[in-house]
């Protein structure tokens, strides 16, 4: 009997074991999930969603949450419009400063048998807003229009021509007035395409043609900016300049101005800061110092779930940063945030994984998308590349992979911060040589006279091999031919600034009908018609009548700039046709009084 119930005992044993140990090979063989927060996280949001990426959200299973403080979450999971994840949404957020603990049944990429935990930060508020400054005005610093009275687009001067001029536009964002900012388009002879202000106090940035769902689109980031960084909302606009889709950032989080890149999923890698409070005795600050986390994510854009999120304070330390700590001051003591790191661009590599630039640690780095881990860092105080001789670079802007792979990449050496550490600044290209682990100097383009942006720039490679370089807080913009010589030089005409500059090719077809206005002078009209965003407009056809119903043509001429002024024998009432260069009608403009 005893031999008997102990056999019994053992098989029980050996069953449960065995149905345990099975259970754990099938966790360990079943697909490898992503999850974000990244398990050992340190930096989340109280309002994080919890990211399973790698399997179709019917198949994530249960999810069991838990905090330290707050107890169970209950929650719902949101599918991911690709159908490769989902996100588990919880109902309430978290406690600042407790533990969260996330239980499943799946092969979680950096977990235990499908349980991992991350930490919720301390929340040291958000980003005040500021009011955008503005620069002083100069004589003809804004484009005027009769016709488009409520538009003043900052003005823009070139000082160099193309000896050919080429089908491509220029794309900037005014960022300081010295009236109205927004997205704005000018041609290659310098006359204005498009332009759209934004509400008075925001700005606009990273203005550009990108691919959205196979088309080209128009993106920018808009909202307002302090202390370097911004908080907004990013925007898509099809070629007849209708949005048609809004990116905002997750996780309680707004985005930032420095990135907003489309990528070949439609999906969007964006940029946000993240004021925390952290300990910075490792650099001599507080154990409660108000520290900017620097976040990258990536956005579903039809759903608006978070598909990753990458934290700087997960994996560079404070001491890597180049940044002094701010300055100690005040009644209530310092309250400025500590930009340890600054984010400023974000792209997908050839390989899917990301390469960021960093300001503050004069550092660019290749991070693995599933797990955030650095794979290499190039510059900086701990460089992956032996830097050959002219290759160091000082709070650089808009690091990019180039020429279909990672060898060559192109940056904006500002060079400038303060303090000066470069005469000036400069685009460079860099060749990478991973079996020896080198960079060299493959080129580098600088303008005369030199320029110094104490921030912002980019470097952006065109076809043939050439290069349009947007000079940042300098308001100027050129184009490099593929040797190295200057074919198209610009400028703002005060000194406004744009974060970045482009040059894209790009066909308008705006919905809304053009505008016209029209005035009278003893026997004569003179009328102003225009139409904002049109690049197929080529000749103009005068209406006008002495009623709106008795209109006729009256004269046709070709289009002059953005906007064209012509004369008619007076007329009460005035209309325009906007025709194309087959003298075909695109467009007719409301009919309007003449004054």
């Amino acid at each position: 009997m005893y031999r008997t119930a102990a056999w019994a005992a053992i098989a029980a044993i050996a069953v449960f074991g065995f149905s345990e140990l099975a259970g754990a090979n099938s966790t360990a063989q079943s697909p490898a999930v992503t999850v974000f927060p990244i398990p050992g996280g340190a930096v989340a949001a109280p309002q994080t969603q919890i990211t399973f990426r790698g399997i179709p959200a019917a198949s994530i299973g249960q999810v069991q949450v838990t905090g330290s403080r707050s107890g169970a979450h209950s929650g719902a999971i949101e599918a991911d419009s690709d159908g490769n994840g989902g996100s588990f949404i919880p109902s309430q957020p978290f406690v600042p400063g407790e533990t969260a603990t996330v239980t499943t049944g799946l092969n979680v990429l950096g977990g235990q048998s499908g349980t991992f935990q991350f930490t919720v930060a301390s929340p040291a508020g958000g980003i005040p807003y500021l009011k955008a400054l503005v620069v002083p005005r100069v004589r003809g610093d804004v484009w005027r229009f009769r016709s488009r009275a409520d538009l003043a687009p900052a003005a823009v001067k070139l000082l160099k021509r193309p000896r050919h001029p080429g089908p491509d536009d220029v794309f900037l964002t005014p960022q300081f007035g010295p009236v109205q900012n927004g997205p704005e388009i000018i041609d290659s002879s310098g006359q204005l395409v498009w332009f759209d202000r934004v509400s008075p106090g925001d700005m606009a940035a990273d203005f550009r043609v990108q691919r959205y769902q196979g088309k080209p689109v128009l993106t920018w980031w808009q909202g307002f900016s302090n202390a370097g960084v911004g908080v907004g909302e990013d925007r898509i606009l099809d070629n007849a300049y209708r949005q048609i889709a809004v990116v905002k950032a997750g996780n309680g989080l707004g985005a930032d101005l420095h990135e907003f890149q489309l990528t070949q999923s439609n999906t969007a890698l964006i940029t946000a800061y993240y004021p925390v409070y952290w300990n910075a005795s490792s650099v001599r600050g507080s154990a409660q110092e108000i520290v900017l986390d620097s976040v990258v994510q990536e956005i579903d854009i039809p759903t608006g779930l978070v598909l990753l999120q990458w934290d700087s304070l997960d994996h560079v330390p404070l001491s890597d940063s180049y940044q002094p700590l701010p300055h100690q001051g005040g009644a209530h003591g310092n309250h400025n945030p500590f930009d340890y790191f600054h984010i400023n661009s974000v792209v997908p590599d050839n390989d899917g994984n990301l390469i960021m630039s960093a300001r503050s640690t004069w550092a660019a780095y290749k991070v693995d998308r599933r797990t955030g881990a650095v794979i290499w860092r190039l510059g900086g105080k701990h460089s992956s590349f032996r830097m050959g001789p002219g290759t160091t670079f000082a709070f650089q802007h808009d690091v990019r992979a180039r020429a279909q792979n990672d060898e060559y990449l192109t940056i904006f050496d500002d060079g400038a911060g303060p303090p000066n550490v470069h005469s000036q600044s400069r685009g460079v290209k860099l060749m990478l040589n991973f079996k020896r682990m080198t960079a060299t100097l493959a080129a580098q383009f600088t303008h005369a006279p030199a320029l110094l942006a104490d921030f912002e720039g980019n470097v952006q490679q065109l076809p043939d091999f050439r290069e349009f370089i947007g000079w940042g807080q300098q308001p100027y913009f050129s184009d490099y031919d593929s040797r190295g010589r200057v074919v198209l030089d610009g400028r703002f005409v005060g000194t406004t600034s744009s974060y970045r500059a482009y040059e894209f090719p790009w066909a308008g077809a705006p919905a809304a009908l053009p505008a016209v206005a029209a005035s009278t002078a003893k026997r004569t009209t003179t009328v102003y018609a225009s139409w904002d965003g049109a690049t197929n407009l080529a000749a103009w056809r005068v209406l006008s009548g002495r009623s709106a119903a008795a209109r006729r043509p009256t004269r046709t001429v070709l289009r002059t700039g953005f906007e064209t002024r012509t004369t008619i024998r007076a007329a009460a009432f005035v209309a325009v046709q906007a025709l194309d260069a087959r003298g075909r009608v695109l467009a007719t403009s409301a009919t309007t009084r003449a004054q």
